[in-house]
């Protein structure tokens, strides 16, 4: 079967998978490694880290090295995770809200998601597509995330051209047959800016070069050979290193330009709240994430 949609198959699984272990008091960093083991477990390996977003974090909370945090029961959770084999790229999402009160948000992204979808087909421009989603999240009441969008993914790159908006930016790119797309829309409660937060952990590699260091050397050519130009996990070099060699290879490795550390996207205001709803697309083909 074409790698694309096999991918595609597993991330769903996953994803089914992951929505039934996110309740209220369950750890954050166990959901998150027997999600990834998961993946495995169906053949398939990470795109990237999977991330656990809560309430206001729209996304890239990654459970950190001993993340103690758990779900509450009002957390509006945004589960994200990416699926790859031999680099052909499934990405997907869903919200899980356990506080049962916010229905209508999950729907508004999950009904935009369905509304873009519909439209998808080749010669159809981006702004099209983007204005189409703004009207289904508008129209229930809540206001698109205007600074984060969906892409495309090509081989072991996650965030590929083109960008696909989230509202109509007057951006008249056409869609071409067989591209593959992330469509990824987000409605929030608040302003539909995300700004940088705090640090999350995840990594990716952004050059080759030599470093003096020999904890960052090892770090480097471990990254290069397991995970190529796609995200990781802090926590992931744990099976080959210790805390200390990773603390001091990762920030030499940061330090030297050859590792770019990604930060959590939120509204500033920690009383909004931001649903998300992601699938992968063939373009002229439909789904490969459902």
């Amino acid at each position: 079967m074409d790698n694309w949609k096999k991918a595609g198959e597993i991330a769903s699984e996953a994803r089914k998978f992951g929505a039934k272990l996110v309740k209220p008091g369950a750890s954050i960093f166990e959901v998150t490694e027997k999600i990834e083991a998961k993946i495995k477990e169906l053949d398939g390996n990470l795109a990237f880290p999977t991330q656990l977003s809560s309430n206001n974090v729209a996304a890239h909370y990654n459970a950190l090295i001993g993340d103690t945090s758990k779900f509450g029961k009002n957390d509006l959770i945004k589960l994200d995770l990416g699926v790859h084999l031999e680099g052909c790229i499934a990405d997907c999402a869903i919200t899980v809200d356990l506080s049962g009160k916010n229905s209508k948000l999950v729907d508004a992204s999950r009904n935009a998601l369905k509304a873009a979808i519909e439209v998808i087909k080749p010669g159809i421009t981006l702004s099209e597509v983007g204005s189409v989603i703004s009207n289904e999240i508008t129209s229930a009441g809540f206001v698109p995330i205007r600074n984060l969008s969906g892409h495309g993914l090509g081989e072991y790159n996650i965030h590929d051209s083109p960008s696909i908006p989230n509202y109509d930016n007057g951006d008249d790119t056409k869609l071409i047959k067989d591209q593959k797309i992330a469509i990824e829309p987000f409605a929030s409660t608040g302003s539909g800016i995300v700004v940088e937060g705090k640090g999350s952990e995840v990594f990716g590699l952004q050059n080759i070069k030599n470093v003096r260091n020999m904890q960052a050397r090892n770090i480097m050519k471990f990254v290069t050979e397991n995970f190529k130009t796609l995200p990781f996990a802090k926590r992931h070099l744990l099976e080959k290193f210790n805390k200390f060699q990773i603390a001091v290879g990762v920030n030499n490795l940061v330090r030297e330009g050859v590792l770019m550390e990604y930060h959590v996207l939120q509204e500033k205001d920690p009383s909004v709240l931001v649903s998300q709803a992601e699938n992968t697309v063939i373009v002229g083909e439909g789904q490969t994430t459902e």
